[in-house]
């Protein structure tokens, strides 16, 4: 027998025996202090979908490619398909339900609006928090800094002239 046989039952060897463990993983979400106890393992994204009913970041590839999933950790622009919900654990998400205060929405959502950057929609909260992030790292980025960062997200609508209009807006340059 292999050394595999000589320490586990046969019918066991190529069988998953350990079973991930939960984990209580304490986030603040939207300002809001959450608490989940889930597999450490599990992406940010399902827990926000599926454990605390926030569907408005969207699940698009899984790989974390098309950026659909974007929410903002700590202030930066993060994948939440490809970001293991333990990564977040004591840290500060914003999805793009936390994004308005109240009925006022916020200043790149308004931009948005006003330029019609979006299409059928699915893309745009991921592409809008990732301009909240571009805006936080570079206040007045130049059009190739905006492109470069947009680049990051797949609209299938294709309308990228209209969402650097909008970041331009948002930005406070003339679009």
């Amino acid at each position: 027998m292999g050394a595999a046989g000589a320490f586990l039952p046969p019918e066991t060897i190529g069988v998953y025996l350990v079973r991930p463990m939960d984990t209580t993983i304490t986030l603040t979400v939207n300002g809001q202090k959450r608490v989940v106890v889930t597999e450490s393992d599990r992406s940010l994204l399902e827990v926000l979908r599926e454990d605390l009913k926030l569907t408005g970041t969207k699940y698009g590839c899984g790989e974390g490619q098309c950026r659909a999933c974007t929410v903002l950790l700590n202030g930066k622009a993060v994948a939440a398909c490809t970001t293991p919900v333990i990564e977040a654990d004591q840290q500060a998400v914003v999805t793009i339900e936390g994004l308005a205060k109240g009925e006022a929405l916020h200043p790149v959502q308004e931009a948005f609006l006003a330029e019609n950057a979006f299409q059928c929609g699915f893309c745009t909260p991921g592409m809008i928090l990732g301009t909240v992030a571009l805006l936080n790292d570079l206040p007045h980025p130049t059009e190739a800094e905006i492109r470069s960062r947009l680049n990051r997200h797949l609209c299938r609508c294709c309308h990228y002239p209209l969402m650097v209009k909008a970041v331009r807006r948002a930005a406070g340059q003339r679009a």
